[in-house]
């Protein structure tokens, strides 16, 4: 007989079926409630329903699991009887929460309702329990207002606009002001709204209301916010989520009790320091949604001392088990203190290696661990400029530096409108009075966020630092208009589309652009990429076309360059017009005397780069582009080119006319163009091995490279190589100095991957050009695929777009068999990639896979490289040990 399935785990008193490691069954909310009972720590009863019920309640067309409402209704009378109340009961009921719970943290992004159960009987019944009509009528309107909203679909502002209509209406600056009789009046207001928005009656029946509250946790997983945050932060839609139903514990009971959240260590700088923010006579919304700008948690200390001591104890409890920074949710009732949530907590990218730094010292954690700790993605935070310093600026408003960082950009109000401009490639800073989940493409498009209320725990807070975006949050002395379109403070007015810049980590608003200089890389950072590079296998060089770039890579730790790229040489404005004369050219006298006159310009070019990478290797592609690219096409562009080079305008027409092609990137490029044309390669082979020479001479080491690009057939190879090797000969003889180089070619069409046995004859070396080799293996073109591919993700027809990362089942094959069938002709074959995958996590862990040498990348994402071929090893390391231990 068929066993039956658990969609319900409860937990209470220190009695759970669940525990912490079971995140992918109970959400990470559940399984950290889970945990914590099972620990001893003070957690109010509850019971999880589990990410495969919501699942199925998808596959069902929402309908729920047969025995899931069943279960649900059992695990009710559990926390009732632990609880000593009933729910709907008129006289002594019990009050619920119901709130989501991925396996991965996504805060704000689904929906949570509090207070669920009351009606205008159990509120009386509540109110007799309490003795607080206040209270208990702030929880009815709190409940109301959060029901028609996530549950029925009213739009929350008409809640909040009415709300803030009393208060201007009576003259009350502060919510707790209120009476229990507004309270109450309140609640029939809310009501009311509902009515009119939906044309639906607000359910009185606590049991409907469990029902469709579930069902709106369920419903929350696909709704906008969601779907939006999992797609910029690459969670699967096939997880789902967990539903929480809670026993709720009440932090507005009064001046000793309140709610708050609180970290274990600061999530901005990762400084060992208990880090967070309380509100008296408060619930959990109030703190999370910047409602009311909370207090330090300090303040619990000198308010309520038994309970800080509590929570100081529970929170060391939960870092040395966990052995990690958490996030924490708590609420304490009249004096006692109750645990709602425990997860491992979002922090900035300096945080996150700093805390990885500090808990190996303190011996919690392996270095290991330390490296598996770190998003490599997130080390771009890290690598982007700051605010000078010595720069003068005008400071207009200080609020909290709720994420580090600097932001320049537009002031707009609006979410929709930040995703409009940033379409646009316009940089904006969206203000806003607080954020809300609704706003997250907003906030993902903007450079940086300002809140006018809220505080260091609220949404824009810990959303800004997951996403590494700048955020001043609580910045009170900004006034917005959002209907004007303009912020004020004191007597200066800003309005949309002026200009502002934001230091995250000082606060700061400041009015205008300001300079920025290059971040310093902290000790932790360098000790953690110390550790890194004692632990990877795969080298990491950099993609470089100028010795700048090169210097900035050698800085971030690059071992050589992996491409270097001629062609952008050819454009800077003291060569174009000697390359143009070389196309325009009819013969190959006239051709090789107009390469006579970029020769030595390329040579300084290559004496710069060799120069920067002292005696690490240089890949140095020849020239790759179809020549078309180096003419202008529009008719002023041309006209301009005939004056300055004494050629007709239609005599230029006419050679563009003969250089056009139907689909350029499969046209007349690569090694096709220097074979057709060989003395465009011999002049640059002349340049890099004079360049060479000269160095040398210097008593310079020098690790030349020379790359051939878009091979498909070893005769191509081999016929350009052997005018690689004459023309380097002739070059060492004439300086009477011989050097050490290799020649290799990009694999970078299928074919090439196909027969690299035999290109391994010819070649010494290869190199993947991810980025062609997606093209050619998709049939796709890169620059026109945009309109289309993000539509193939959205619609689960790709997992990813493969020109973000390696698709490793198609082209990863291609480039499997490449390696494999290289290696069969040339063992010791060194092989790397050059495309912009060499600096994406994912693909760098299929390179070492696959038993690349080096993976090569832009400048500023060496440092993420260089964790991410880490964390590879590190994670074969351990897959190589759980195998050894299974085997035995």
């Amino acid at each position: 007989m068929k066993a039956k399935k658990k969609y319900v785990y409860y937990f209470s008193d220190g009695r759970t079926d669940g525990r912490g490691d079971m995140k992918d069954l109970l959400g990470g909310k559940g399984a950290g409630l889970a945990e914590m009972t099972r620990l001893g720590i003070p957690v109010p009863p509850g019971f999880t329903i589990t990410t495969e019920a919501c699942i199925e309640f998808f596959n069902k067309k929402k309908h729920y699991p047969k025995g899931l409402w069943e279960d649900a209704l059992t695990a009710l009378k559990r926390v009732e009887r632990a609880m000593k109340l009933k729910f709907g009961d008129p006289k002594n009921p019990l009050l619920v929460s119901v709130r989501s719970g991925a396996k991965a943290s996504m805060p704000g992004m689904m929906d949570t309702v509090l207070n669920l159960g009351l009606n205008d009987e159990t509120v009386l019944g509540l109110i007799k329990k309490s003795g607080n009509e206040r209270f208990s009528y702030d929880a009815y309107r709190r409940f109301v207002s959060m029901f028609g909203s996530v549950v029925m679909g009213v739009d929350r502002l008409k809640f909040d606009r009415a709300f803030e209509e009393k208060k201007v209406a009576l003259g009350i600056h502060s919510d707790t002001d209120l009476s229990g009789e507004v309270l109450r009046d309140l609640v029939s207001i809310f009501k009311k709204i509902i009515l009119n928005e939906t044309g639906e009656v607000f359910p009185e029946d606590p049991f409907d209301q469990l029902r469709l509250g579930i069902d709106a946790v369920f419903d929350s997983w696909f709704g906008k916010r969601a779907i939006t945050y999992r797609k910029l932060n690459n969670i699967p839609e096939t997880w789902g989520t967990a539903v929480n139903i809670v026993a709720m514990v009440y932090g507005n009971l009064g001046e000793d009790s309140g709610t708050g959240v609180a970290f274990t260590r600061d999530p901005s700088t990762g400084k060992k320091r208990f880090f967070g923010e309380f509100l008296f006579n408060a619930q959990g919304e109030d703190v999370v949604a910047g409602i009311r700008t909370p207090l330090r948690i300090e303040a619990l200390r000198k308010r309520l001392p038994s309970a800080y001591k509590d929570l100081l104890a529970v929170y060391k409890k939960l870092e040395r088990h966990y052995k990690d920074m958490l996030d924490i949710e708590f609420t304490i009732q009249e004096g006692t203190l109750y645990m709602l949530q425990t997860r491992v907590g979002k922090r900035t990218a300096a945080a996150a290696i700093r805390i990885a730094v500090d808990l190996v010292n303190e011996r919690i954690i392996n270095r290991q661990t330390a490296l598996l700790r770190i998003d490599p993605q997130q080390l771009d935070q890290l690598l982007h400029p700051m605010i000078d310093p010595n720069a003068t600026f005008n400071v207009i408003a200080t609020g909290l530096p709720a994420s580090p960082g600097a932001a320049i950009g537009k002031v707009v109000f609006t979410a929709e409108e930040a995703e409009q401009m940033a379409e646009r490639h316009e940089k904006v800073i969206l203000v806003r009075a607080e954020t809300s989940p609704e706003d997250i493409g907003g906030m993902d498009a903007a450079q940086g966020i300002v809140t006018a209320r809220g505080g260091m725990t609220s949404h824009a807070a810990v959303v800004a630092r997951g996403m590494g975006k700048c955020c001043v949050a609580g910045c009170g002395a900004i006034s917005i208009d959002e209907d004007a379109r303009l912020f004020r403070v004191g007597d200066l007015t800003v309005k949309a589309g002026e200009e502002i810049s934001l230091n995250g980590s000082t606060g700061e608003v400041i009015l205008g652009r300001v300079d920025l200089v290059q971040p310093e890389m902290s000790a932790s950072f360098k000790k953690l990429m110390g550790w890194a590079d004692q632990s990877r296998k795969l080298k990491v060089r950099t993609n470089a076309d100028t010795p700048r770039d090169a210097r900035v890579a050698r800085g971030f730790g690059a071992e050589g360059i992996g491409l270097c790229r001629t062609e952008h040489m050819f454009f800077e404005a003291d060569r174009i017009k000697a390359v143009r004369e070389m196309i325009l050219a009819d013969t190959e006298a006239e051709r090789r005397k107009a390469l006579l006159k970029i020769l030595p310009m390329q040579k300084e070019d290559f004496i710069g780069i060799f120069g920067e990478m002292k005696a690490f290797p240089v890949t140095i592609r020849l020239l790759d582009p179809p020549l078309h690219e180096f003419l202008p096409q529009t008719d002023g562009e041309l006209a301009d080119l005939s004056g300055s080079m004494g050629v007709s305008v239609e005599v230029l027409r006419e050679k563009n006319k003969s250089l056009h092609e139907f689909n350029p990137m499969l046209g007349h490029r690569g090694c096709r163009l220097g074979i057709t044309y060989p003395e465009i390669y011999e002049m640059q082979v002349q340049a890099i091995f004079e360049a060479v020479c000269e160095l040398s001479k210097k008593g310079k080491k020098v690790v030349p490279e020379v790359m051939i690009p878009l091979v498909g057939h070893v005769n191509e190879l081999s016929r350009i190589k052997a005018l690689c090797v004459q023309t380097a000969k002739a070059v060492m003889v004439r300086y009477k100095k011989k050097v050490s180089y290799t020649i290799g070619t990009m694999i970078e069409l299928p074919r090439a991957a196909l027969v690299a046995d035999q290109i391994a004859e010819e070649a010494e070396f290869f190199s993947f050009g991810t980025n062609d080799l997606t093209q050619t293996a998709f049939g796709l073109s890169r620059d026109d695929a945009g309109r289309f591919l993000p539509d193939y993700v959205d619609k689960g027809v790709l997992p990813q777009d493969p020109f973000v990362a390696i698709d490793q089942e198609g082209v990863g094959l291609l480039m499997q068999i490449g390696v494999e069938k290289g290696r069969s002709t040339r063992p010791r074959l060194k092989i790397g990639i050059c495309g912009e995958h060499g600096g994406e996590p994912s693909s760098v862990e299929f390179c070492h896979r696959i038993g690349l040498n080096y993976v090569s990348c832009s400048p500023y994402r060496v440092p993420i490289a260089r964790l991410a071929a880490a964390q590879a090893a590190v994670r074969e390391k351990i897959e190589k040990r759980e195998k050894k231990k299974k085997g035995h």
